[in-house]
């Protein structure tokens, strides 16, 4: 199991001005950083590739608008949206990472007036089919991330997350599960965590607010105890955000940790006490 942090906990878009980030989480004693792919026109591989020097680094948080949908029944933006995943995919690649993951397969926050039809469900596994297929090329695994219902209306859940892998039928697609999100939707963390099994990829280690894991009522226990049984051997990265950010839909409103420092340390610190504890 590899244990890492996403760079919003320190920054509220990345480029080349936040590239300090990759030496603050190496020297925090984790094994790798998650960049988000917010601004594909702000991110600089060869610099991040420079900067990380071998580092491990995974990829995430692409957020598909409308003109990019690929649930939509658009064609034109069905197409795309394909093409703007494989671009994430040929970055991520040129970065030397091997994991790309989030909310991937639909509009983030679509206006949907009714629950996914199956041509949805059917538009969405289709492109992820091609993404996943290119991203096999280059040598990495895409994850799909269920999140609350007020982010997607077609991934909340698991279960849901394996019925598109079900259709997606491709060997490098993964699902990336998040505590602060099955906190709303999943009734057990256990039961969802050995849903996902051995297809379980990347995981989120979010406190139910988003602040220090371990201060709020998470069932860690559940969630480390299903790891141990599926031999979850993924990424397991924290995302939390210790005080109000600018320019995301985080909807943090107040400060969930004295500063940053504390957060990651605290965070970090109750990790490994859970992976000592069930022998990870």
């Amino acid at each position: 199991m590899k244990l890492g942090i996403h760079a919003y906990e320190w920054c509220n878009e990345w480029s080349n001005d936040t590239l300090w980030i990759i030496d603050r989480v190496r020297e925090a004693g984790l094994d790798f950083i998650e960049i988000p792919l917010m601004r594909l026109d702000l991110f600089d591989p060869k610099a991040v590739k420079e900067k990380l020097d071998g580092f491990a680094v995974t990829t995430s948080t692409v957020l598909l608008g409308p003109e990019v949908d690929i649930t939509s029944h658009d064609k034109a933006a069905r197409r795309r949206g394909t093409d703007y995943l494989k671009e994430c995919v040929t970055a991520s690649a040129a970065v030397g990472a091997t994991s790309f993951s989030g909310v991937i397969y639909a509009e983030y926050m679509k206006d949907a007036k009714k629950a996914p039809s199956e041509a949805e469900w059917q538009f969405s596994a289709d492109a992820l089919k091609e993404v996943a297929r290119h991203a096999n090329d280059l040598g990495i695994t895409i994850a799909v991330e269920p999140v609350t219902r007020y982010e997607s209306y077609l991934l909340n859940t698991s279960e849901q997350a394996v019925r598109l892998l079900d259709m997606i039928g491709e060997p490098n697609v993964g699902i990336h599960l998040d505590s602060y999100h099955m906190n709303v939707e999943e009734k057990s963390f256990y039961d969802a965590v050995k849903l996902a099994g051995k297809r379980l990829t990347n995981f989120h280690m979010c406190e139910n607010d988003r602040g220090i894991a371990g201060t709020g009522h998470i069932d860690w226990d559940g969630i480390f105890k299903a790891f141990k049984e599926i031999g979850f051997d993924g990424y397991l990265g924290f995302e939390g955000f210790s005080d109000v950010t600018d320019n995301m839909s985080t909807w943090v409103w107040r400060k969930l940790a004295p500063d940053g420092e504390t957060f990651v340390r605290e965070s970090v610190k109750f990790a490994r006490g859970m992976i000592e504890k069930y022998g990870l």
